[in-house]
């Protein structure tokens, strides 16, 4: 199998790139899809699809500087392997499934195999360790793999800024198979139907609600379909189980301390309990409010938010 040239990237600037890419789903969309990613909901690939996110072009510092570095990692990786790399100045399509894309960062010269570039903070380092890999970065190999009908793909990282690792992924069918299943469900049935996915409980999708709609309209209102009233009983049936659970937890909290009484430290099996005294500074902020407003005013920060409340 031969992967096709969706477009040339040579000479094409951000903008047409971020275009390009709404033609289909990409090796970093895919962990997204499968929910397996910390900074980005399905939803929000949908909306970058349809060209609605809020945040289309904001790369942050640790995406620049991964690209910024993609050129050492590549040139160290040839180094301590004696593999020559060469670019791909393309968007790749899959023949038979046009909507997978793939923009490779390297290809092995003479082999069928790819290389990713990554960099990682030092606080990563543990995604890395033994035969570890992260597992947006395997989806993505396994997706370049489905594109380009390539055997195997190898990854580099600088971690920290200081530690270099590259390790060799082969290609696995079954998880190809079942990327392929996923992607073509959510170009389908999501992208093309314009319907988008349900949002679901990461902490990317709460910031994409926060950036989609970050005020409230004053005395605005809105009746909403029948399907919320189940997701506020099971709203209500959540609260009540969390409220049993930490008047559970805060009895067996103080069963342990009442049998610790007034020492520091405890052991339990193979288990320290700790139970110290400390000290607590805390800001009277409504007494400088009353006796220092304009000191108030010159220092305080105002921020927006929005509080859901159901009654």
């Amino acid at each position: 199998m031969q992967a096709e040239v969706l477009i040339s990237t040579v000479d094409m600037n951000r903008q047409e790139w971020l275009d390009a890419r709404k033609n289909g789903i990409g090796g970093s969309d895919v962990s997204a899809i499968a929910g397996l990613n910390k900074w980005k909901s399905p939803v929000g690939v949908y909306l970058d699809k349809i060209g609605a996110s809020p945040d289309e072009d904001s790369a942050g510092e640790a995406a620049y500087w991964g690209n910024v570095m993609e050129d050492v990692v590549a040139q160290e990786f040839s180094i301590r392997t004696g593999l020559r790399v060469r670019r791909r100045n393309a968007i790749l399509k899959h023949p038979k499934h046009p909507f997978m894309l793939a923009n490779v960062d390297r290809l092995i010269v003479g082999k069928r195999e790819g290389l990713e570039c990554k960099t990682a903070s030092e606080y990563l380092k543990g995604s890395w360790e033994d035969e570890e890999i992260p597992a947006a970065y395997l989806l993505q190999i396994q997706h370049y793999m489905a594109v380009t009908g390539y055997d195997a793909w190898h990854i580099a990282v600088l971690i920290g800024g200081n530690k270099f690792l590259y390790k060799k992924v082969e290609r696995d069918e079954e998880l190809i198979s079942y990327l392929i299943t996923i992607e073509k469900d959510f170009w389908e049935n999501n992208v093309l139907k314009q319907i988008p996915p349900m949002f679901d409980g990461s902490d990317a999708s709460v910031d994409l609600l926060k950036a989609l709609y970050p005020e409230s309209v004053p005395d605005s209102e809105v009746q909403l379909p029948g399907g919320a009233g189940t997701f506020i009983e099971a709203l209500d049936e959540i609260s009540v189980e969390l409220k049993s659970m930490e008047l559970q937890k805060k009895e067996y909290e103080n069963q342990i301390k009442d049998m610790m009484k007034d020492n520091e430290k405890a052991y339990s099996g193979e288990r320290t309990i700790t139970w110290k005294s400390y000290d607590t500074n805390r800001f009277d902020s409504k007494r400088f409010k009353v006796e220092e407003p304009d000191l108030y005013k010159k220092y305080v920060n105002t921020t927006t938010a929005r509080k859901l409340v159901i009654k």
